[in-house]
């Protein structure tokens, strides 16, 4: 079956710095196959017919933290959960000059829709949508520093969630639908 991995926390701001290459290594070192990443932010892609999803994440921070000496979350979504978040991001949310849009990623314990209520949301600025598995957020840039959603930073719902921008999250779908074919 065909994962992502997310890591949090890793190569921010001089903090944390794992080698993409090695990382590589180290899954499959433990088991996992046909392993790319993508950028230097922790973003994993493999095969596993080994181990329920469920499994991955404490087996691969076991790896990373035998290897490395640290501990990383490790957040995995199969091929079909995060086809399912991807698709409710709407076509028209770019992360550029005009826009930011990301996908807030969520660990089991903070995944309910009920989280959207823990948000100091600004409707006149924020998008703002909850996904099983996510919350998905867009700002156009003007709006920024206006926007509500900037409070999370540092609250224990932050400590439960890793976030990727938009277009990140679409080349991710795009590697692991070929990877999906090819295997």
């Amino acid at each position: 079956m065909v994962y992502v991995a997310l890591l949090r926390d890793i190569n921010v701001g001089g903090n944390n710095k794992i080698d993409m290459k090695l990382l590589k290594s180290v899954f499959e070192e433990a088991g996992m196959s046909a392993v790319k990443t993508y950028i230097n932010s922790g973003n994993i892609i493999f095969v596993n017919d080994d181990h329920i999803k469920e499994e991955l994440p404490s087996v691969l921070e076991a790896a990373i933290l035998a290897h490395f000496g640290l501990a990383i979350k490790v957040l995995v979504y199969s091929f079909e959960d995060f086809k399912r978040v991807a698709a409710e991001i709407p076509d028209s949310w770019t992360n550029d000059k005009e826009m930011k849009s990301d996908v807030w990623f969520l660990w089991p314990e903070a995944d309910s829709e009920s989280v959207l209520g823990d948000l100091s949301v600004k409707p006149e600025n924020d998008r703002v949508n909850y996904v099983p598995g996510a919350i998905l957020w867009s700002v156009d840039k003007e709006f920024v520093t206006k926007s509500g959603m900037q409070k999370v930073i540092g609250t224990k719902l932050y400590k439960s969630m890793t976030i990727r921008n938009v277009n990140t999250v679409r080349k991710l779908l795009g590697l692991m639908e070929e990877l999906d074919t090819e295997s």
